[in-house]
């Protein structure tokens, strides 16, 4: 309280009827509070840019890894009905990857056939440059065909 009063002595001279000086030295006293809300917004920016950024970056991937693993699923389904061999199915499978941009080699893709049982798995990496960060990503897809017998 004593701090207002103070400033209210200072601020008014004798003639000032309408305040503006005493207006004036209150909002010194809150000069030190100016500029946090421009830096709240500038970090909050950054940081959704930088969500955005690895959104771009990530999500083409995990896109590719998603449809590599639906022709995996499709191949094992009809492994059976085409009574396709494993090294066909490896085949097929190793040419699904390429056309998706997968780094994955024939050595990646194990096929297990029997009984009319099939299972189909892969394993590979891959390596999204972050400008600031390498970050890679290991990816295991799998697919089988459930007999119902």
């Amino acid at each position: 309280m004593e701090d207002y009063r103070q400033v209210r002595s200072l601020a008014q001279p004798a003639g000032d009827c309408c305040g503006a000086t005493r207006r004036t030295a209150l909002l010194r006293g809150r000069n030190g509070e100016r500029g946090g809300g421009k830096l709240k917004a500038l970090i909050f920016v950054a940081v959704l840019v930088s969500i955005i950024y690895v959104g771009v970056k990530v999500i083409p991937v995990l896109i590719s890894e998603y449809e590599f693993q639906d022709a995996m699923q499709s191949a094992a389904r009809l492994a059976t009905v085409n009574r396709s061999t494993p090294e066909t199915l490896r085949a097929a499978v190793l040419k699904e990857a390429q056309d998706d941009d997968i780094p994955v080699s024939a050595e990646d893709i194990h096929v297990k056939g029997e009984g009319g049982r099939v299972e189909i798995e892969a394993d590979y990496s891959v390596t999204v440059d972050l400008r600031v960060y390498q970050w890679t990503l290991n990816f295991h897809p799998s697919a089988s065909n459930n007999p119902l017998l």
